[in-house]
């Protein structure tokens, strides 16, 4: 007897290719949420300062014990990309293993064991940027999912329900972003959560835990005084890819032009 799981998984292999709505073409205004008065509860949401991030990896470490992402696997939740950007008008960019061991190596990895190596006379600058899921508002990975496995939350975060994931993949293709991957021990659909199982215990994402340069913080998008929700609202704040219409609700702070 064939299960559900495989049933719909060899059913979805007839269709067409994935298609982002027109409505995604909206761009997202966060004081749009802040508007919504008849709404209750939180409206979570990420702040990234890319100023401050010094590529350790020690968030890439904490969300994988954290989240039971196997240690050596070469998949994250969340990772870090290092760009080094020369003289000649190139960026170089490169993240092994996720930044999960910081960047030991000078030179940059281009893959199979092969580092470039770039003089320090030739380097025009040279930044970190961490990256996760935008848990975004309108989420191409929720409009993709054939089973409702992958679902968002009244409070913005966009969840997977491992139990009903068949494993068919559209949700990571549907990703503009490249945050989902199989899971190599539950063989399931897979990506950041916030830790939704700790912040609505009013905890702190485990990431943000672990950086100790303040480069990640979370925040309440719907309170006016939470300090996140300030700087969104006053200062000036990126967020990747905006031209897809996703809305994503991760921002940046210090966002350089190279970074997509």
């Amino acid at each position: 007897m064939i299960s559900r799981r495989s049933f719909c998984k060899k059913s979805l292999l007839i269709a067409g290719g994935l298609a982002i709505p027109l409505s995604c073409l909206e761009l997202f205004d966060p004081k749009r949420l802040l508007a919504e008065k008849d709404q209750k509860g939180p409206r979570w949401v990420f702040l990234v300062d890319t100023r401050k991030c010094v590529g350790c990896g020690f968030c890439v470490k904490g969300c994988k014990v954290e989240n039971e992402v196997p240690y050596d696997a070469n998949v994250t939740r969340t990772w870090v990309e290092r760009y080094v950007v020369t003289s000649d008008g190139k960026t170089h960019i490169d993240s092994p293993k996720g930044a999960r061991d910081g960047f030991p190596n000078k030179g940059i990895d281009i893959g199979h064991g092969k580092l470039e190596e770039i003089k320090d006379d030739d380097i025009d600058k040279a930044f970190f940027v961490p990256k996760l899921c935008n848990q975004c508002d309108n989420p191409p990975c929720v409009q993709v999912c054939p089973v409702g496995a992958t679902y968002q939350t009244a409070d913005g975060v966009v969840l997977v329900d491992r139990s009903w994931c068949i494993g068919c993949g559209y949700c990571i293709m549907g990703c503009p972003y490249g945050v989902r991957f199989f899971h190599p021990v539950f063989h399931v659909a897979e990506k950041c959560n916030f830790c939704y199982h700790r912040i609505t215990k009013g905890m702190q994402t485990a990431c943000v835990d672990s950086c100790a340069f303040g480069a990640r913080r979370v925040g309440n998008l719907r309170d006016p005084e939470d300090p996140v929700t300030k700087i969104i609202m006053t200062e000036r704040v990126n967020v990747l890819k905006e031209e897809y219409g996703t809305k994503p609700q991760v921002f940046y702070l210090g966002l350089s032009k190279e970074v997509k």
